[in-house]
Parts: structure tokens; C-alpha cells; sequence
């Protein structure tokens, strides 16, 4: 997607990706393929927590907006096959992680703040039982994240926030492909993956029984007929 950003000197450019202090999030209605130019005027401060969520609550609403390492992360509106491929993977977790008591699971926008001027928001969230008790409370702990990749998303999620899950320890990561119609399975000391292309198996601290999703089926009966 186009990503116009502007600027208080009201000069507009193309920008996608990473937007760095000092850039106001502005969206045009129609928005097209992403193209990725660098922002060379974008001063090198990063975003504080305060100043995310000011510009946020600014922004035109239909797009994610994400802090990691002080840069404001954008990642356009996905395309209906990535909504039911996420939305059909919650309904299963939702109805799993309930029967087997060992947390909730949610669906964005819903803000994780794992560390200190970092918010993220995951396509599928597990919070562990007991993290989410009062109004008060902030999903601060997470059992499991998933991300559904796109082409405009997929280098966030596997190189920029993947990281940033396993320094903080959330036992699982998964990155969802739907093309390869494999998931990436992340663990928090892994160097590489583990590609899971047949039966994927998740069974979290305090579970009886283990998570299965049978993928060949499950993509065979959610993915659409190709052009």
C-alpha cells in the first residue's frame, strides 16, 4: 500500500513501513500495492509510549498501528482470505484454551505491552488465566501470538516483531503462511523455525490435552480456489 504521510510542513511522500518520530499518520481514502521509500527527512528520535498513542488516537481508523524499538510500525487492511484463515484458527484456540481453562483468546485490535514503549497487536492472542482479572489490567503476559502473513506484512512479522516475542520469553510464535500453507513455529531460544506442514501440535503449561489443527485440511477447506 501507498502510505502518505504528512508532514507539519504539509509535504507529502510516499512512505511504507517503519514511520519515525515527527511523521503524522495520515492515510488517503484509496489506498493501493505497497512501494517502499525511504523517509530521508525523518529525524533519527524515537517515539515515546505517550507520543504513540497521541498520534494513534489521531489516525484514521481501518489500519494497525504497532511500537517496536521506538518506530511506528503500519500494516494496511488484509485481504478477506487472511480474515477467515484468522478468524477460523480463533474459533478453534478460543474453543480449546476455555475447555482446558489455561487462558483467553483474543483477536485485534487488542494492544500487548510486553515491555516499556513497545505495543503490538497480534492477528490471534492467548493470555495466560489470571492475567486479565480487573478493568485495570493490561495484556502484559501472552501463552501464544499468531500473525497471518501478507506481502505487505510479511517482513514485520518475521524480522522485526519475531524478535521482540522471543526476548520476552512468549513461549509460542507462530507465523501463519496460507500461500506456502505452512506455519513457522517460533520458540523463545529457537535460531530457525520449525516449519509444521502437516499436523500442527501446541500443548501450553497447565493444558491436559494437546492443541491439533490438521493444516493440509484445514487450508484445503478455508483457502479459496485460485485464479
Amino acid at each position: 500500500m501507498k502510505w502518505w504521510l504528512l508532514r507539519p510542513d504539509d509535504a507529502a511522500f510516499v512512505y511504507a513501513g517503519p514511520i519515525m518520530w515527527g511523521d503524522s499518520l495520515f492515510l488517503p481514502p484509496r489506498a493501493e500495492q505497497i512501494m517502499v521509500m525511504p523517509a530521508q527527512t525523518s529525524p533519527t528520535r524515537r517515539w515515546t509510549l505517550e507520543e504513540f498513542y497521541e498520534a494513534r488516537d489521531a489516525a484514521p481508523q481501518g489500519v494497525r498501528y504497532e511500537l517496536v524499538d521506538g518506530e511506528i510500525l503500519v500494516t494496511p487492511s488484509p485481504h478477506w482470505t487472511h480474515q477467515r484463515i484468522e478468524a477460523e484458527i480463533f474459533v478453534l484456540l478460543h474453543a480449546y484454551v476455555r475447555a482446558q481453562d489455561v487462558g483467553e483468546a483474543f483477536m485485534p485490535p487488542l494492544d500487548v505491552l510486553l515491555e516499556p514503549n513497545l505495543v503490538l497487536q497480534p492477528d490471534l492472542l492467548v493470555v495466560p488465566r489470571g492475567v486479565l482479572r480487573k478493568r485495570s489490567d493490561i495484556v502484559n503476559r501472552l501463552l501464544l501470538a499468531a500473525e497471518v502473513i501478507s506481502p505487505s506484512s510479511a517482513r514485520h512479522d518475521r524480522v522485526r516483531k519475531r524478535p521482540v516475542y522471543q526476548r520476552n520469553r512468549v513461549p509460542d510464535y507462530w507465523v501463519i503462511d496460507d500461500r506456502a500453507q505452512v506455519i513457522e513455529r517460533w520458540r523463545p531460544d529457537d535460531a530457525r523455525p520449525e516449519i509444521v506442514s502437516e499436523q500442527l501440535e501446541w500443548q501450553p503449561e497447565g493444558a491436559r490435552e494437546a492443541f491439533l489443527l490438521d493444516l493440509p485440511k484445514f487450508f484445503a477447506e478455508f483457502l479459496p480456489e485460485d485464479d
